[in-house]
């Protein structure tokens, strides 16, 4: 899971924010052609709820209506797409878009935008099959294995309802392997073109400092010698010297609360001078001028006067906003390794036999992971530490992100075996300088990733073969 488990951050696909992002629907029709690619790739590759998803309306539709005859509309080198996958595909978004709330192309330019997408990803699938791409029945498996937890049923139970609605599983399992050659031949192309530089990184954080300035918290503590309005100069010289022999003990080392508690005239004494976590536009200038220099534990190098007196000011901490933090969460699983799919079923019957167990109270979590868990964490009751976004594989991070702290997943299908999760607490922490760089780099590839992709389109469909076909005439 970790450096000293097992690295889960292997698969490379799309991530359950871009899934999440790309539902959300674009906000203007030029955004439709990104938007329709990005949507039927999460609901096509299927990693838990958008696979869920996919599977249970696959079965309602096939059970709602007959299967109309089908015919291909166009080839794409030696692939071909027929009027049934556009047919699908757009059952399948009209689906998604009803339970999202998100807008759609009217009339026939869903379908002819459909058909647009579904060429492209032929023309990817050509390529990418030219090129060696392969995607092992493993990689298969786990797809749909994490569509039958979602769904809370094993994976024979998923493939034997399908085929009893009438659909053809195997022409289902083969769209999935065609759309996981797909998304990983994108990534692997337009990944090599997206070039960011050092001064973009180091130009973008300035930019999101700037534009969240309003929204960084500062904790201040202070000594206030407060100076008398219309004092004399013999009372400001000794205010004043008053100030700097406070400055001079806390540099000589006595505790900053211990001094301001003896000497400091403001409201906060009591705690040390602490004034809690304010925002940045709630401070007076002066001491955010003061401050901002300052890393978290520093003292101010000299007395600070303002109209109420003199300060010596320390900094306890500074938030950033939520552009320099990240949410961390710390979780704990259990881990059973399978070879195969009668093994992965049993697992999963089993994880669900535990889960329900400490649902009810009878196991807990951690007991059962120091006894049966087959993964290095198992002697810590499967404790995995803290963790940021990213640091696990997708099908873990997904199943695990909307836990509430104490929640429990349902079995989720790795690599490694198959899962069963439980969320401790979370916590929110500020991004050290390496984080904030490559939070900055991640952002900027996304911002050029779409741009790359349609160039890379742009020459690969220049140079296949496209032939589009009328419906035949009945």
């Amino acid at each position: 899971m970790h450096d000293n488990t097992d690295s889960m951050n292997v698969w490379t696909t799309l991530s359950p924010e871009a899934c999440s992002a790309s539902m959300a629907g674009p906000a203007d029709r030029i955004a439709w052609a990104p938007w329709l690619r990005t949507a039927a790739l999460c609901t096509t590759v299927g990693l838990g709820a958008a696979g869920a998803m996919l599977a249970s309306a696959a079965m309602a539709q096939s059970a709602a209506k007959p299967r109309m005859a089908d015919y291909i509309v166009a080839v794409v080198n030696q692939e071909s797409v027929t009027a049934f996958e556009v047919r699908q595909r757009v059952q399948r978004l009209r689906a998604e878009a009803q339970r999202t709330g998100a807008p759609l192309p009217q009339g026939d330019q869903l379908e002819r935008e459909v058909l647009d997408s579904l060429i492209d990803e032929r023309a990817i699938l050509s390529q990418a099959r030219d090129g060696g791409v392969r995607v092992d029945d493993g990689d298969v498996d786990r797809a749909l294995a994490n569509i039958a937890a979602q769904n809370q049923i094993s994976a024979v139970t998923l493939r034997d309802r399908m085929v009893a609605e009438g659909m053809d599983f195997n022409r289902f399992r083969a769209n999935l392997r065609e759309q996981i050659i797909v998304e990983r031949m994108r990534e692997r192309e337009v990944s090599q073109r997206v070039r960011i530089t050092d001064t973009e990184v180091e130009d973008y954080i300035e930019k999101q400092r700037g534009q969240r300035a309003g929204e960084v918290e500062y904790n201040i503590a202070q000594i206030l010698i407060p100076v008398p309005e219309g004092a004399s100069a013999a009372v400001l010289s000794e205010r004043r010297a008053l100030a700097d022999s406070a400055l001079a003990r806390v540099r000589g080392g006595e505790n900053f609360a211990a001094v301001a508690k003896a000497l400091s005239q403001d409201a906060n004494r009591e705690r040390g001078g602490e004034i809690g976590l304010r925002p940045a536009d709630r401070l007076p200038d002066l001491f955010l001028e003061t401050v901002r220099p300052l890393g978290a534990g520093a003292l101010a190098s000299s007395v600070v006067r303002s109209g109420a007196g003199f300060h010596i000011l320390k900094l306890i901490e500074r938030r950033d906003g939520a552009a320099f933090r990240v949410t961390q969460t710390r979780a704990r699983h259990i881990l059973l390794r399978v070879s195969d799919a009668s093994n992965r079923d049993a697992a999963i019957r089993q994880m669900r036999d535990w889960r329900a167990q400490i649902e009810r109270g009878t196991r807990r979590f951690e007991d059962i992971a120091r006894e049966r868990s087959e993964d290095g964490s198992a002697s810590s009751g499967g404790d995995l530490g803290w963790a940021s976004p990213g640091q696990f594989v997708p099908e873990f991070e997904q199943a695990m992100n909307p836990l509430p702290p104490g929640g429990l997943s349902e079995p989720v299908v790795s690599r490694f075996g198959v899962h069963l999760i439980q969320v401790v607490e979370r916590r929110e922490s500020a991004l050290d300088n390496k984080q904030l760089r490559d939070q900055a780099r991640a952002a900027l590839r996304e911002q050029k990733f779409e741009e790359a992709y349609g160039e890379w389109l742009k020459e690969m469909r220049s140079r296949a073969y496209v032939e589009r076909r009328e419906a035949p005439q009945i």
